[in-house]
């Protein structure tokens, strides 16, 4: 937003005079439990140098006010030197001291200190969250990634909390109705790492301890905490268990003692992301804690999650980046290790299959978009950092990365790790550094590879082209690649035939380099055509794929067939196959890029689903079909199909219900199915005869989360009376049972309902985070685009006030959320080519948003239209 923003020019100037030696921040939170005090006392004291005495820098504060400003023991007149974002210190001497008393806000926004108060019990909850640059908003600081430096924190807070901090409390001294909690200085880090968490927190505790190399043995306290009233849904003992399997498995791999003393992991409110590396001090989102039933991949999930924010203690928090252009650094290193990870120290055997259905599916889309850019981005500001944290950072990287094992060996790529730890621990890198120390440990120059790989943006497109003779034997089999730059690519080509029991078996498997737009296979050469040929088997690369004729048939007719084999053969026999598993997802995942593509019909898609979903035995596939099967229907089929889609889909996951084993995730997850599609009267009564309990399927639980999905469907259907739904927050007045009626009251069909979201989220920031996101999720819904269709004028003309006077992560929310995805019409694409043409001027990161939407919106006419062919 215009005057908070720093550039990397300011930053890089900033950091070339200056070289910091510690924080001192002293926070008084201790009025917190009173709503009418808007602010929290902030005294921050900096050490640093200064390589060029005389020299004029500035330090980042966003506060309502400052007290006072002391350097070298001279005062500043703070209405001279303090703008509402900088405060401006001149005249700097070869060593500083630099102190700075604030009032700073609470937040209601997840950025900055966030003040939430419990419904249930009226109990208050603070937390921060910095990244990439919200520590400002807390305490007065140089608010970049290279001006690390250890931090004492001092949390003057009521004396019934708990506050917990990246390092170990060293005192805590009672002071009558407080206590003063003081925080042993951390090792070096970056600002936007910091972290505070304050409040009356539910803890378990427990302890790490391993014997190192040097016969010395290291202790790691553990702590996982969330709100008092979610006390009873923590399974905190399951928490813990992935936590100490990942420490084994790091520690192993590594080979660098964990560096930052204890290890606490807190669930938050409100949260507005996953969960966030702070060293120490790692907070989630309290939605993991989980209120209802969830299936098994809610759990790996979870798991993959805490495995990758533990990656970062190394990959981020020990080594981190320079600046926010080698963002990929930590993000595709905890992305990737995550998932692999779990799949070597956990229960959580499907890591890679979730990996290439769900997060491959986000990195594809993000790279098709106009914005895309290389993995290794061009970051000019924190606006454009802010946007970065994408699916090419995250799930682009770890594809790349897993890539990159595949290339250099596993061995060598975590020696070269090893080495990049060692070398540069509490440092800054940029790619460089990393590439350096893999080319030493694996022998291969990686400069090409990294040009190919990090430094240019899409994603290749790669076909089989067969040849055959008239027995039906290859005569010659290639790899075709196509779009953009053309990559080296490590993969595997994996043919399958009919088994005599009819399912589709591994009968041959060939790993090779493909390199430039076509390579020939030799080794394929001679045998029967298979009856499926599946490029890219084993999910080696990234890059989307494409079938010959003859193997699309066999998927039109047989995907539910498909098996996989145990694992991964090295001399290419093939042991006994399995059902489903990571070639079913790889070929669910191509078929899925094939509809996005307007190259197969939605219909198409969708009676794949209908015809083989209910054969999958990966529950997190079996989800990802749910979601995209509902995307294919709302925003890719015709227009005239989606009522008889809708009721195909509706149909379908009150069959597989019925027939799904009682008690089972798979019959879960067909419950929520039905819900997102329910539309006639049999199934509205249906479920209002579960919510009832005038109805009942054996060994579906209707517990409180499933109950609030299914009042969602009647309020969005107008079977719902406000009352009821009332009524239900009554039955669950908690956090979650408010963001729930929300996102029902503007899910309701009438133009009420949308008018008073609108409103709701537009003309007052009064609205927190969490609510904000429910109000726009009921208030756009794909089933009532006539309701909304008069919201397109007012939405492009609110954008550039948005984008000035909101937070930057409220307004992404509005300015994402409320884009009109679901007027797919040439007018809507019409109108928003317009906005873009009469705005050039707009902040880059507002138009990236504008355009991303509108990549979509042409995305969906082109996929409806061949739908209607």
């Amino acid at each position: 937003m215009p005057g908070k923003n720093l550039t990397r020019e300011e930053a890089q100037q900033r950091a070339d005079i200056l070289t910091l030696d510690s924080y001192r921040v002293h926070l008084d939170v201790s009025a917190a439990t009173d709503p009418a005090v808007a602010t929290f006392g902030s005294t921050t004291t900096l050490s640093f140098r200064c390589s060029t005495p005389g020299a004029d820098t500035f330090v980042d504060l966003l506060a309502p006010a400052v007290r006072s400003v002391t350097l070298n023991g001279r005062a500043l007149d703070p209405a001279e030197v303090f703008d509402g974002v900088r405060v401006s210190v001149p005249g700097l001497a070869e060593q500083n001291e630099l102190v700075i008393e604030a009032d700073c806000a609470y937040s209601r926004t997840g950025e900055g200190l966030h003040r939430f108060v419990d419904p249930v019990d009226g109990e208050t909850y603070l937390y921060t969250h910095f990244e990439p640059a919200d520590s400002r908003r807390v305490f007065a600081n140089f608010e970049q990634p290279d001006l690390k430096a250890p931090f004492s924190f001092t949390v003057t807070a009521p004396a019934a909390w708990d506050v917990y901090a990246n390092a170990v409390d060293e005192r805590v001294t009672a002071e009558g109705a407080v206590k003063v909690w003081e925080f042993a200085p951390t090792k070096p880090i970056s600002t936007y790492l910091t972290a505070v968490v304050a409040g009356p927190y539910h803890v378990v505790r427990d302890h790490y301890s391993r014997k190192l190399a040097d016969g010395t043995t290291l202790e790691i306290p553990l702590a996982a905490t969330c709100r008092k009233s979610l006390a009873r849904y923590f399974d905190a003992d399951e928490i813990l268990t992935v936590t100490k399997q990942g420490l084994d498995y790091f520690h192993e791999e590594f080979d660098y003692p964990y560096p930052f003393g204890k290890y606490d992991q807190c669930f938050v409110p409100e949260y507005n992301i996953g969960a966030m590396e702070n060293p120490g001090c790692v907070t989630f989102r309290e939605e993991f804690v989980f209120r209802s039933k969830v299936t098994d991949a809610a759990y790996e999930g979870r798991a993959n999650v805490i495995l990758h924010e533990m990656a970062h203690m190394w990959f981020g928090d020990l080594v981190t980046m320079k600046w926010w252009d080698d963002l990929w650094l930590k993000e595709s290193f905890a992305d990737f290790m995550g998932s692999f990870s779990q799949i070597e120290a956990t229960r959580y055997q499907a890591a890679w299959i979730t990996f290439a259905n769900r997060r491959k599916a986000w990195a594809y889309r993000q790279d098709q978009f106009p914005t895309t850019h290389p993995i290794t981005a061009d970051i000019r500001d924190l606006e454009d950092a802010k946007l970065n944290f994408d699916g090419i950072t995250y799930a682009k990287g770890a594809s790349v990365l897993k890539q990159l094992v595949a290339y250099v060996g596993r061995d060598a790529f975590f020696e070269g790790v090893r080495h990049y730890f060692k070398r540069h621990a509490f440092g800054n890198t940029v790619l460089g550094d990393l590439l350096e120390a893999l080319e030493a440990t694996s022998g291969r120059d990686l400069t090409a590879w990294a040009a190919a790989w990090l430094q240019t943006s899409g994603v290749n497109l790669l076909t089989p082209q067969l040849t055959c003779d008239a027995e039906g034997r290859i005569t010659e089999f290639a790899v075709l690649q196509e779009s953009g730059t053309l990559r080296p690519h490590r993969l595997a080509v994996g043919c399958y035939d009919r088994a005599e029991d009819g399912t589709l078996v591994r009968t041959q498997r060939v790993e090779l380099d493909v390199t430039g737009a076509r390579t020939v296979v030799p080794e394929l050469a001679g045998r029967v055509r298979p009856d499926l040929v599946l490029l890219n088997d084993d999910d080696l690369t990234y890059c989307k794929i494409r079938f010959d004729d003859h193997s699309l048939a066999t998927l039109r007719s047989s995907l539910g067939d498909l098996s996989d084999p145990p694992s991964l053969p090295a001399d290419g026999q093939e042991g006994p196959s399995r059902p489903g598993g990571l070639a079913r997802a790889l070929t669910w995942s191509a078929v899925w890029n094939l509809t996005r593509d307007g190259l197969m019909p939605a219909r198409d898609y969708v009676d794949l689903v209908l015809r083989f979903a209910g054969t999958e035995s990966d529950i997190g596939v079996l989800q990802s079909l749910h979601g995209q099967a509902k995307a294919a229907l709302d925003l890719y089929a015709a227009p005239e199909w989606r009522a008889e889609g809708a009721g195909l889909l509706a149909e379908c996951a009150l069959r597989e219900l019925r027939a799904a084993a009682p008690g089972s995730d798979h019959q879960l997850a067909w419950a929520r199915f039905l819900s997102q599609n329910a539309g006639g009267s049999e199934h509205l009564q249906l479920i209002r005869g579960l919510l009832a309990g005038t109805a009942r399927i054996d060994g579906l639980e209707i517990d409180q989360e499933l109950r609030w999905d299914l009042w969602l469907t009647l309020a969005a259907a107008s079977e719902a009376q406000e009352a009821e739904l009332r009524g239900e927050l009554e039955r669950d007045n908690t956090a979650s049972g408010k963001q729930h009626l929300t996102h029902c009251l503007a899910a309701r069909p009438t133009a009420e309902a949308k008018a008073a979201a609108w409103a709701a989220v537009v003309d007052s920031d009064e609205l927190p985070n969490a609510l904000v996101e429910a109000s726009i999720a009921g208030f756009n819904l794909a089933g009532q685009r006539e309701l909304t269709a008069g919201y397109l004028e007012p939405y492009f003309e609110l954008l550039e006030t948005v984008w000035a006077q909101r937070s930057i992560e409220i307004a992404m929310r509005i300015v994402g959320g409320f884009f009109p995805r679901y007027q797919t019409t040439e007018a809507t694409l019409a109108a928003t080519d317009a906005w873009l043409a009469s705005h050039p001027q707009a902040a880059p990161a507002l138009r990236r948003l504008v355009l991303e939407g509108r990549d979509d919106l042409a995305r969906a006419l082109r996929a409806q239209a061949c739908d209607q062919g």
